[in-house]
């Protein structure tokens, strides 16, 4: 499984918190690229229940990554 920022940015706007399921079938409707769906079905599914992005790749980067100032815009 590898996730680049292309393949994540897919599931930004999905129904968090979610489960295993819920993001297949979201991103199967979205349209969302094979990879993605690939990416989702290699999680070992438990049940768990994901609140963000970041439990599915923790190296995502938010909005504390990049070095902009927001108050400028």
């Amino acid at each position: 499984m590898y996730w680049t920022l292309e393949l994540a940015v897919h599931l930004e706007d999905a129904p968090w918190p979610a489960t295993k399921d819920e993001l297949l079938d979201y991103a199967t409707r979205s349209g969302a690229p094979l990879e993605v769906i690939e990416n989702l079905q290699e999680i070992e599914d438990e049940g768990d229940v994901y609140e963000s992005i970041e439990e599915i790749w923790p190296d995502y980067p938010s909005n504390e990554d990049f070095m902009w100032d927001e108050e400028e815009y």
